[in-house]
C-alpha cells in the first residue's frame, strides 16, 4: 500500500514537470541555433586521402642467373645515370669470354692456313706442263712405232728380194737380210712398248690437274664450313661480351635508392629484383576518389595538398593542380566493410613547391589529404551545410526562421561543400535557417534562436 501511494506521487511529479515543460517551450520557443543567409564566395571541392608516388620507378635486375657480389648501397642514397650499382662474380664470366675469344682465334687460323693454295698452284702448273710434255713424248713414241714398222717392212722386202735371187747372192748376205728383219721386228716391238707405256703415262698424267683442281675446291668448301663455324664462334664471343657488361648493372637514371632487395654476395636466378631508383623530383600525389565524385573532376582542376606530411592543416596546404584522371575504376572495400567504386587522380605539385617539400624529407607513399576544387561562385547565396537535409520527398530543405517559429522550407541547391552550400531557390538574403535540426523539430514549432559560434557561420 506505501509502495503503491509512492509510484502515484511520482507519476503526478512527472506529468507536473512535463506539463512545465510544455508550457515553457510554448510560451518561449525551442532553444536552437540558426545562421543568416548571406552572400559570398564558395568552391565545391572533393576531399580524399592520398599518397605520395612516383609516376615511374626502375628496377634494377639480375640480367641472367650468377652470383651477385655484395651490394653495398642503402636506401635513400642517391645515385648517378650510367653508375654501376650492382656486379656479378668477373671469373666465371671471364673464362668463358676467354674461351670464346680463343675458338674464334684458332678458326681464323685455320681459314687463313687453309687459304693458302700455293703449293697447290705450283703443283696445278707443273702438272700441266707434264701433261703437255707426255703429250708430245706420247706422240714421238707414236712416230717411232710407225718408223719401225716401217723398218719392218723394208727388211722383210730386202729380205724376200734376196731370197729370190737364188744363187746370185751370197750367204753372207741373206743372212744380213734375215738378221736386220729380226732386229727389226724386235726394235719394233720395243717401239709398241715404248709407245704403250707412253700412253698409259699420257692417260695418267691427264688426271693430275683435274685432282688437283679437286683439292683446290675442296678447299674452298673447307673454308666456308670454317666461315661458318667462325660465325657460331663469334656469336658465342659476342655473347659472351655481352653477358660480361649487363655483369654490371648501373643506374638507368640521376635518382635515389627506394628500395635495396638483395645485400648479400649469393647466387640468384635472372629476374631477381635487386634495386628500385627513381627520381623524387618527379613526385606526385594520388588519390582515390569515389566514381559519384569523380564525374566533377577533369584535368587542371586547382588542389590544396595538405597534412602533417606537407606540414600544413586544411587551410595551410600546398597548391596543386589535377594532371590525369584514370579512365576505369576498381572496387575497394572500406575500412567499415562497405564495398566503393573508386577511380585514382593523378595531381601534380604546382611549380617550385616541390622543392622545398623535398629539402623537408618528403618522400614516396607518404600519406596525405587532397581537397580537389570542382568549381567556385564568386556571389553566391549561402548557409551552412549542416542546415540543409534531405526531405520525405527527396528534395532538399531547411528549416527557416520566420516569426519566432521553424518552417519547413524547400530550397534548390547549387555548389555544396563540407562547410557551406549555395542556395539557388527558396530563401533570401538575411533569412535564418535552423542548424543540425533535431529530430522533435517540426514545422510551425516555435523556436527560441542562440548565438551562432564562428565555425557554424555561413560566410
Amino acid at each position: 500500500m506505501k509502495r503503491t501511494v509512492t509510484m502515484l506521487i511520482a507519476l503526478v511529479a512527472l506529468i507536473a514537470a512535463g506539463g512545465l515543460v510544455f508550457y515553457a517551450v510554448r510560451n518561449s520557443g525551442l532553444p536552437v541555433q540558426a545562421a543568416v543567409a548571406a552572400r559570398g564566395e564558395i568552391r565545391e571541392f572533393v576531399d580524399e586521402q592520398a599518397k605520395t608516388t612516383l609516376p615511374v620507378t626502375y628496377q634494377v635486375t639480375m640480367p641472367f642467373e650468377g652470383r651477385i657480389l655484395p651490394i653495398e648501397l642503402e636506401e635513400g642514397q642517391r645515385v648517378e645515370r650510367g653508375q654501376i650499382v650492382a656486379r656479378i662474380a668477373p671469373d666465371d664470366l671471364q673464362n668463358e669470354l676467354d674461351e670464346a675469344r680463343a675458338a674464334v682465334e684458332r678458326l681464323q687460323s685455320e681459314i687463313a692456313r687453309n687459304d693458302d693454295a700455293t703449293v697447290e698452284n705450283v703443283a696445278y702448273l707443273q702438272s700441266r706442263q707434264l701433261e703437255t710434255s707426255m703429250n708430245r713424248t706420247a706422240e714421238a713414241a707414236e712416230e717411232r712405232q710407225k718408223s719401225g714398222q716401217e723398218r719392218v717392212d723394208f727388211a722383210l722386202k730386202t729380205l724376200q728380194r734376196l731370197q729370190q735371187l737364188g744363187p746370185a747372192r751370197s750367204e753372207e748376205e741373206l743372212d744380213a737380210a734375215k738378221l736386220a728383219h729380226v732386229e727389226s721386228q724386235v726394235n719394233y716391238r720395243n717401239d709398241v712398248l715404248v709407245w704403250q707405256a707412253m700412253k698409259a703415262i699420257e692417260s695418267a698424267v691427264s688426271f693430275l690437274p683435274q685432282m688437283i683442281q679437286d683439292i683446290i675446291e675442296r678447299k674452298r668448301l673447307s673454308r666456308a664450313v670454317l666461315e661458318k663455324q667462325q660465325l657460331e664462334a663469334t656469336a658465342r664471343w659476342r655473347q659472351a661480351e655481352l653477358r660480361e657488361a649487363r655483369s654490371r648493372m648501373a643506374s638507368p637514371i640521376d635518382g635515389v635508392v627506394l628500395d635495396r632487395h638483395e645485400t648479400d654476395e649469393q647466387l640468384l636466378p635472372g629476374g631477381t629484383v635487386l634495386l628500385t631508383i627513381g627520381r623524387l623530383e618527379d613526385l606526385q600525389v594520388e588519390a582515390e576518389v569515389l566514381s559519384q565524385d569523380v564525374v566533377r573532376i577533369a584535368a587542371g582542376d586547382p588542389v590544396e595538398i595538405y597534412g602533417p606530411a606537407v606540414g600544413g592543416d586544411v587551410g595551410q596546404g600546398v597548391p596543386g593542380v589535377v594532371h590525369k584522371v584514370y579512365p576505369g575504376g576498381f572496387t575497394k572495400i572500406s575500412s567499415l566493410g562497405v564495398e566503393q567504386q573508386r577511380v585514382k587522380v593523378v595531381v601534380r605539385f604546382a611549380d617550385g613547391v616541390l622543392p622545398r617539400l623535398l629539402e623537408q624529407d618528403l618522400g614516396v607513399e607518404f600519406r596525405v589529404r587532397a581537397r580537389i576544387f570542382t568549381d567556385t561562385r564568386s556571389d553566391a547565396l549561402l548557409v551552412p551545410r549542416t542546415a540543409v537535409f534531405r526531405g520525405a520527398d527527396g528534395g532538399w530543405h531547411v528549416y527557416a526562421v520566420r516569426q519566432g517559429r521553424a518552417r519547413l522550407q524547400p530550397v534548390k541547391v547549387g555548389l555544396m561543400n563540407d562547410d557551406q552550400a549555395e542556395i539557388v531557390t527558396g530563401l533570401r538574403e538575411l533569412d535564418l535557417v535552423v542548424l543540425a535540426p533535431e529530430s522533435r523539430l517540426f514545422d510551425g514549432t516555435r523556436v527560441k534562436t542562440g548565438p551562432v559560434p564562428p565555425s557554424l557561420q555561413s560566410n
